[in-house]
């Protein structure tokens, strides 16, 4: 893991941003598509000096008020920002809300369950932090089953995007499945968390750079939705829209709900639903 997370994040959103998006003229000269240190510092009224620390990882404590100018000029979503805090705070060591050894939750409360089973026939897994699989619906044991997902003891999902052979064949986006992956691990206690090291300490010595390079350069901030497109060996291409849902913190899981995101993956996934039950309705939009 790198031990400048703030400032990985700090230069990627930079070079995510435009020069459009915060009306700068775009010119026909730029070597990228993001913005340059210089602008952002004129923008959140800071020194292209002290911008470049923070990138580099040689001041780790911004104020608050910068943190927060910093925000406005690289366009921060609400979820940014608290990363961005959380980061910050992060570096400074002592106190840390994680639960680094606490053993990942693997303990499926009742209700959870019942959300579960209500939401059949739509594939959906609970995750812990580290991405073990704990629980799921038949509908998604349907999908991930025979593509080899549900084979380890437990399932984890990380491990089987970067180690699994499969894989690669499973999801033709691998690159961006991989980035969402190493993402997710990275949030939240993801530095003193021995459980998230071991894993990240075997995915090291099994995946080497395609895992290594991510954790070195990718902020721990995966979305919360999109499509996956994902290759079924009998049902093909789909493409499934996913929303992330987080429990409360206590229960250290995730909950993942797969939609259709088209008529043919609707009809596709019907398909494998041997028990019938009614069809899953396409997300539009």
């Amino acid at each position: 893991m790198s031990d400048n997370e703030l400032g990985v994040f700090l230069r990627t959103r930079r070079e995510a941003v435009t020069p459009a998006q915060v009306g700068l003229p775009t010119g026909a000269r730029r070597r990228t598509s993001g913005l340059r240190r210089a602008e952002v510092a004129m923008l959140a009224g800071v020194s292209v000096e002290y911008l470049t620390r923070l990138e580099q990882g040689r001041d780790r404590r911004p104020s608050a008020q910068v943190l927060s100018a910093l925000a406005d000029a690289l366009r921060m979503t609400a979820s940014e920002r608290i990363h961005t805090y959380r980061l910050s705070k992060g570096a400074e060591g002592g106190f840390t809300c994680g639960i680094g050894d606490t053993t990942p939750g693997r303990v499926v409360r009742p209700t959870v369950r019942a959300l579960l089973d209500g939401l059949e026939p739509a594939p959906a897994v609970l995750l812990n932090r580290v991405s073990d699989v704990v629980a799921h619906t038949v509908g998604y044991e349907r999908l991930a089953g025979p593509i080899g997902l549900l084979d380890g003891t437990p399932p984890n999902l990380a491990w089987f995007v970067f180690t699994d052979s499969r894989a690669r064949i499973v999801y033709p986006d691998w690159d961006q499945v991989a980035d969402e992956q190493v993402a997710a691990l990275k949030q939240g206690s993801f530095g003193t968390d021995r459980y998230s090291a071991m894993l990240a300490d075997e995915l090291t010595i099994s995946a080497g750079k395609a895992f290594t390079r991510r954790i070195e350069t990718l902020p721990g901030l995966p979305r919360a939705n999109g499509i996956v497109r994902l290759v079924h060996p009998g049902a093909g291409e789909l493409r499934l829209a996913y929303e992330t849902l987080d429990l409360p913190a206590d229960d250290d899981q995730r909950l993942v709900v797969y939609l259709p995101a088209d008529g043919a993956t609707s009809d596709a996934l019907d398909g494998l639903d041997r028990r019938r039950q009614p069809v899953l309705r396409v997300v539009s939009g």
